[in-house]
Parts: structure tokens; sequence; C-alpha cells
């Protein structure tokens, strides 16, 4: 991660850039700038020519939220291009400014070289030059564990699978404990023990054995804590109904659910957060195999319950069930948000613009679409109605996986289908296919992995429940 060093004077290094953040509107005392039409607009970038050292002028429009200025910070990031020091002037802005603008360009210099030969070189240290480095201090600690958070789980979801296996998974999240998160990982005995039956077979036909990976952070509110579940498919094939071969190599990104909460709870222990908190990670590969589940199979959930198999390509709300239920008896939780890459129906639906939002309590659903947007990670409300609960009607068993046929609203028969394992606790759902990979670079993140929903659900987690008083 980007190392950042608040100083009060930018250093005697010509070959460190300075760029300087100007908003729309404000003087531009610099004559190149003018004579190159710069206003200071949202997107633009000026430099100064000649061979001193650079000075790079970055438009940051009307900012009013610290999310505007993490924009312009990984603006400057960027246009520095290959450097291995920057330094951004923020002297004249408020400390929260000062502070997101070192957290947006932490999120643009991520990079993930761990398998070149060659890294590509990269910026690795941030002078953030400002009036009270006192002031800002505590305030980049704060943005700093989140954007670590992220950048932990954009680590993990850009790992091919043959090194992040169920077991590797496994091992990076017991690493944790050196947070001071208790990690606790079920193997296939104990999945056996608590029924699991929906994690034990999309994990069945695989030689990598499924997990359930549960994470503690204490907290110290005395609260019920919230609960994150997420979907930790370290691959999918899609099993017997197997995927076609055309972009099968992105579903090693299957376990982006998973990764984010994480995420988020590496982020909550780093900022020593008061509010408890736990995270239930489904861990599996959905591969092809003697023991592999079928199309017609009837599976005995975790909370007793039967399922008729339809496609073993819909196999993340399998592994969620399992994860909701084990969650919501074994933990109590006052909330339940799950994170998956769960339907190819929601990208059709909002793209690589949003997540999709689904739940059954209005109030959380509202609180998480806020901390969205509070981060740049969008959610968009969907509808779990009567009709989709319907279309899950088995002849043979409690109720069926998915429906068939063509032109279905999917990520809609999805959340009706988790519904009903997520008990009478507040729950939402979001569905990140679509945006848990970057397919270009942006102001806060380069091409690849995204970690949405790792800041997030940090950022739930401080709005709404860390005071004592909300309990």
């Amino acid at each position: 991660m980007l190392k950042v060093k608040l100083r009060t004077t930018p250093r005697a290094d010509a070959a460190t850039p300075l760029a300087v953040p100007v908003a729309a509107g404000h003087v531009v005392p610099f004559p190149f700038a003018v004579a190159a039409g710069f206003t200071g607009a949202s997107g633009q970038v000026a430099e100064q020519p000649g061979p001193e050292r650079r000075l790079l002028l970055i438009g940051a429009g009307e900012p009013r939220r610290p999310l505007d200025w993490e924009q312009v910070g990984g603006a400057a990031l960027a246009a520095a291009g290959r450097v291995v020091r920057l330094a951004i002037d923020a002297r004249g802005l408020p400390p929260e400014a000062a502070a997101a603008l070192a957290a947006g360009a932490a999120l643009r210099a991520w990079s993930f070289d761990t398998y070149l030969g060659t890294p590509e070189p990269g910026a690795s240290a941030l002078d953030l030059v400002v009036d009270r480095p006192e002031a800002v201090a505590p305030l980049w600690a704060r943005a700093e564990a989140g954007v670590r958070g992220c950048l932990f789980a954009r680590d993990l979801v850009a790992e091919p699978a043959n090194r992040l296996t169920t077991r590797g998974f496994a091992q990076r999240l017991e690493a944790l404990a050196e947070y001071g998160i208790a990690v606790d990982v079920l193997g296939r005995k104990r999945l056996r023990r608590e029924g699991l039956g929906g994690l034990l077979a999309v994990g069945g036909g695989s030689v990598n054995p499924p997990r359930l990976a549960v994470l503690r952070w204490r907290g110290s509110v005395a609260a019920p804590p919230i609960a994150f579940i997420g979907k930790g498919l370290c691959f999918d094939t899609g099993g017997i109904s197997i995927k076609p071969a055309a972009g099968m190599e992105e579903m090693k990104a299957d376990m982006a659910g998973a990764a984010a909460c994480a995420g988020a709870m590496l982020a909550l222990a780093l900022r020593r957060s008061p509010a408890p908190a736990v995270a239930v990670l489904a861990l599996a590969e959905n591969a092809t195999g003697a023991a592999s589940y079928r199309p017609g199979d009837v599976l005995r959930m975790g909370s007793g319950r039967t399922v008729e198999v339809i496609d073993t390509d819909a196999e993340g709300r399998l592994v969620l069930a399992d994860a909701l239920h084990f969650a919501a008896t074994r933990l109590k939780p006052q909330a339940m948000l799950d994170l998956a890459t769960l339907t190819g129906s929601i990208v059709t639906a909002l793209g690589a613009h949003r997540a999709g939002l689904f739940g059954s309590d209005a109030a959380l659903m509202a609180q998480a679409a806020a901390a969205g947007e509070a981060v740049g990670e969008p959610l968009w409300p969907m509808p779990i109605g009567a009709r989709h609960r319907e279309d899950l009607a088995s002849d043979i068993a409690d109720l069926r996986q998915c429906a068939s046929g063509r032109f279905l609203p999917d990520a809609c028969h999805a959340a009706a289908f988790l519904r009903e394992f997520a008990g009478s606790t507040p729950w939402a759902h979001l569905d990140i296919a679509g945006v848990d990979i970057r397919a270009e670079a942006g102001p806060l993140g380069r091409k690849g992995s995204s970690g949405f929903g790792a800041r997030l659900l940090d950022q739930l987690v401080a709005l709404y429940f860390e005071d004592p008083e909300r309990h």
C-alpha cells in the first residue's frame, strides 16, 4: 500500500511531482494553465512544461463530500504516471479533504504484480502537504483502515484459483488473528455435524474441500453483532451444468463477496471499532467430479429444509443459504448483510454501475444504500415479490433452488430463495456481480478487482452501529 507521510512543506526533490488540487471557479495563479484553458473543472489536468519539478494542476470541480476529494487524489496519482513518490499540496483545505486526497491516491495506486517477473513501476510513497499534520493524522488513520480493508479484498480477488484454494483462502483469513480477529474454520467433519448440506454439495466435486470460516471482532459495545455473510466460490465451473468456456477464467473472482466481508472485518479491527461484528464466509470450489451434485438432486440444508436442485450453476445461493442460517441461529446478530457475485441477471439489469440491493428490512436497506453512496459503491433497490417466491415451488422438496426457462428474473428468484433462510433477523442482500471487477481504470482503482463492498460495510458500521445509545 502507498506509504503516506504528512508534511508541512514539500521536500526539496525535483524528482517528486507536486500535484495541486484546484476547485472550479477559483483563481488559477499559473499562466501556463490559463493558457491551456484549465478552469479547475473535474477531470481536468494541466502540467507545467520545462526541466524543473513537474507541477500538476488537478481539476477538483465542485467537491462537496470526502468521496469527491478521494477522486481528486486518485486522479492526481494517475496523472503523475510512473513515479516512485508523489506530493499532493493540500494546504488551505479542511483536514477531512486532505485525508480523503490521500485515501483516493492509495486506492488508485494499488496493483497486483505478485506473479510478474518484472513488475510495472509505480508510486509507493505519498507526501501529503498540509497546514496542521496533527489535525489530519487521526482522520487519515481512520481512512487508512478502510483503504487497507479494500485493498486486502482486492488482493484476494486478484489471486488465481490454483493459488487461492479453499484451504489457501482459510489460511489468509487465519492470519487476521494478528489484528485481534478471532477466526474459526469449519472443515468437512464439522460441516456434516452442522448439517450444512448446501455447502457440502457445492464443494463435493472438488479436490479442494469446502470450508465455513467464522470471523469475530469483539468490539466494546454491549450489543449483538452485525453479521456479514460472504459467498466464497474460489472457482466456479458451473458444475454438471457447466459454463461456456468463453470468459470462464473470470470465475476465479466468484469469491469477491467473501473477500469484501473479510476486508470489512480487517478495517473494523484496524480502527478498533467499538461495534461487535462477525463474518461467516462460505468457501467452496464448484467443480466437476465423481462426487459432484446433479440437477434433480434434493439437498437437506442446515435449516432442515429440503431443496430441489435445478441448475448446479446456481450454486451461490445454496452456500449462502447455509451460511445465513448458521449466522442467524448460532451467532444471534442484530442484522445480517450478505454479499455475493450471484447472478448474471443483475448485470443485465444494472450493468457495472451499481450492485443490486434486496432485503427484508427497509431501514437496513436504506442504511446500506447511504453507506454505499458515501464511499462510491452505489446500490439500487430491487424487489422480492410474492410471485418470485411462488416460482420456487417444488413438487418433491420444500422449494426449488431456482426457476427454469428463459427471460427469468433470476436475481429476484435468488433473493427470494435466500430470504427463506434469513429467518426473522433484519437482512439485506447485495448482488455484486458486475461491480466486483473494473473493466477499465477509474479514479479510485486500476483495471481489475475493485474490492466493492469492503468500504461500504465499514462505513455502514461507522454510521449506524457504533453508537451505544442506539442499542
